[in-house]
């Protein structure tokens, strides 16, 4: 059994970047970028006017100037201005040859086709977006390893881009293991009881924007359970086995991760909940042996699972790890690190009741999971502790 920084760690050794891949700009949206961006022209590619109003020529601006015709935005043809002339803009019109400055149209009075300019602070300038304001042509418009938030697709795309290299999401498969599980809405028989685990991971996933997951149930026959392993390695980056984890008569995840050639990394961790969790590698897949009971699927999820998917796809963990101060006493034995379900705010973090593996009550009212190492026996209020902010 080993501690849970050597699990997380060998964890980490063991997850390989998925392969980029090319990706239509509109679907990229919360993906990391796998290259370097350049522009391939000058944004915008002309000067600009930067609001409604009238081009003309600094020099002039105490004149009572001429106006020679109009420019809206997505004028084909030029137009030029000459002394003593102006030109009526509207923003993001291109500027007429021979005009440097607008003026804001508040700021003129209009007679006769005429225009006197009333603003004593206008400067030369004022108004005009220059070319290559945003970006100039090869320059570095983004870097490789950007998240693409709604803004950054926003100007990649103001910059002509439509297509883009990115690591991908990891497709995912569920595979749900236990003869005495049911689906939600079905009568229950004596023995029987409804399985969550699925539902839980399918939104934790979700969450993340992880949706090529696929979903198979096995009875607990080592034969079933090997056949559906396989399948789900085939097209699945990492496989969530749920439940057979452990050393029971009927636990026969390890035996089937052995017959698919699935090296084992790990099994076991000094941990509460999730102690019987297992991990292993097939080539560049990972395949998580997850604890049957609901409360110690999502622990495990949200400490090893869920840094590895982030890792695959070169995002930062959305769990967040953190200092807080222990709202209340807690008594726990030596040995074991403990994983406690609690409300945090404020700095300080407060274990909830029902923290038993099989519960999930707690877990949903909870923010964070309370990490007390495995020394630590009696913890008083006040001390300090680690959390983990769950990405609700």
């Amino acid at each position: 059994m080993i501690t849970v920084a050597e699990a997380k760690s060998l964890i980490y050794k063991n997850t390989i970047q998925l392969e980029p891949m090319t990706m239509r700009l509109e679907n990229a949206g919360g993906l990391t970028l796998a290259e370097d961006i350049h522009a391939s022209c000058d944004i915008p590619a002309f000067r600009q006017s930067s609001m409604d109003g009238y081009a003309l020529k600094f020099e002039d601006m105490d004149k009572a100037l001429v106006v020679v015709g109009e420019m809206a935005a997505g004028t084909a043809l030029p137009i030029s201005i000459q002394q003593g002339e102006t030109c009526r803009i509207f923003t993001g019109a291109p500027l007429p040859e021979g005009a440097d400055t607008v003026v804001m149209q508040e700021k003129v009075v209009l007679e006769n086709d005429r225009i006197i300019v009333q603003d004593k602070n206008l400067q030369k300038g004022a108004n005009v977006r220059a070319q290559g304001a945003e970006i100039k042509a090869t320059q570095l418009a983004m870097k490789k390893g950007t998240l693409l938030s709604p803004a950054a697709i926003g100007f990649l795309a103001g910059i002509g881009t439509t297509e883009l290299k990115i690591f991908p999401l990891p497709k995912v498969s569920i595979i749900v293991t236990g003869k005495e599980l049911q689906k939600p809405g079905t009568a229950l028989k004596f023995g029987q009881v409804y399985e969550s685990s699925s539902y839980s991971l399918g939104a934790a996933l979700k969450a993340e924007g992880i949706l090529e997951v696929a979903l198979f149930e096995a009875d607990d026959h080592p034969d079933l359970i090997t056949e559906l392993l396989q399948r789900a390695l085939i097209d699945s980056d990492v496989v969530l086995m749920t439940g057979g984890v452990s050393v029971g008569d009927y636990d026969f995840v390890t035996e089937a991760s052995q017959r698919c050639a699935v090296q084992q990394v790990f099994h076991k961790v000094k941990q509460k909940p999730g102690k019987p969790l297992f991990f292993g590698t097939k080539g560049s897949k990972l395949i998580f042996g997850l604890p049957g009971n609901p409360a110690s699927v999502l622990s495990c999820y949200y400490n090893y699972v869920l840094p590895a998917l982030k890792q695959l796809s070169q995002q930062k963990n959305s769990a967040t790890e953190l200092p807080a101060k222990l709202g209340r006493d807690y008594q726990k034995t030596a040995g074991l690190t403990h994983f406690l379900k609690g409300s945090y705010a404020n700095g300080e973090a407060t274990p909830l009741d029902a923290q038993e593996s099989f519960r999930l009550s707690s877990f949903a009212q909870a923010n964070c999971l309370i990490c007390l190492t495995e020394m630590q026996e009696l913890v008083m209020a006040g001390e300090p502790v680690s959390v983990i902010l769950l990405p609700l």
